[in-house]
């Protein structure tokens, strides 16, 4: 099992396929399982690494709350230990601002993307994602605030799907207190201007976790920040609207790695 230590702390991560690297940065709580929508669109075309936040899954879980500078980090250590130069980050929720933080403080970062992502922590209103991997129908019932009625009705097979998924890959409620703690002190409205690199800031327009406004200023406030509509999703777009999403996403990363 790959994993890089940082600071006494081992991060799980996986990685697969050969070509320009992408690394995926989940939501506060969930595993790796959330980026599986992605692999069969990066995987044959870029390196895909996906990895547990400290607090998740197969990572260690060290007592929290956790500081974003230390979970960007530990993105720094997962991409050293892998002895990636560069690389394309994509980040959701929790994620982007990871993502975020990691490229005004790394060098490791070529460009990012960037899901239901704000610039300031109190935009965020992840509460109702949550729910312990232990309880199928409380996972189930959280499925409601990140995915779109529509999505639910029409894919019911998914979602029971990923219930199992987040029962065994999901942070239990300590890991997940750590991991939303670093939001709480979190505002990026200021040091917007010092992230230079070509940013994708994609948002479903029913996204009731971090209002698509969030998302559309966000991107008004990086140098090099195009936002991106996906018309009726939900806070997970990269899961209910994966085709599209996934589309965008390699035609930005097609140009970038083109230039």
């Amino acid at each position: 099992m790959p994993t890089a230590v940082t600071d006494s702390v081992s991060l799980y991560y996986d990685r697969t396929g050969d070509g320009p690297s992408v690394v995926f940065v989940p939501e506060a709580g969930l595993g790796g399982w959330s980026w599986g929508w992605q692999h069969g669109s990066i995987a044959g075309l870029y390196e895909a690494v996906v990895w547990d936040l400290r607090g998740t899954g197969r990572s260690d879980s060290p007592p929290g709350p956790y500081a974003l500078e230390t979970l960007a980090a530990d993105l720094e250590a997962v991409l050293a230990d892998c002895g990636i130069r560069k690389a394309h980050v994509v980040g959701c929720g929790l994620g982007g601002a990871v993502a975020l933080e990691a490229a005004r403080s790394s060098s490791r970062v070529a460009t990012l993307s960037l899901i239901g992502t704000a610039a300031e922590g109190s935009a965020f209103d992840l509460e109702t994602l949550f729910a312990p991997p232990d309880d199928p129908d409380a996972l189930r019932k959280s499925l409601e605030a990140g995915l779109s009625t529509e999505f639910l009705a029409a894919q019911p097979d998914a979602v029971s799907g990923m219930v199992d998924w987040r029962a065994d890959g999901d942070a239990d409620c300590a890991g997940w207190d750590a991991q939303v703690g670093a939001l709480e002190d979190f505002d990026a409205r200021d040091w917007l201007v010092e992230v230079a690199q070509p940013t994708r800031v994609f948002h479903g327009t029913d996204d009731a976790l971090v209002p698509a406004s969030a998302g559309r200023d966000l991107a008004r406030g990086l140098p090099r920040g195009e936002f991106v509509s996906l018309e009726g999703a939900g806070h997970l777009a990269m899961i209910e609207q994966s085709r599209t999403l996934n589309d965008r996403l390699v035609g930005f990363l097609e140009d970038q790695t083109n230039d």
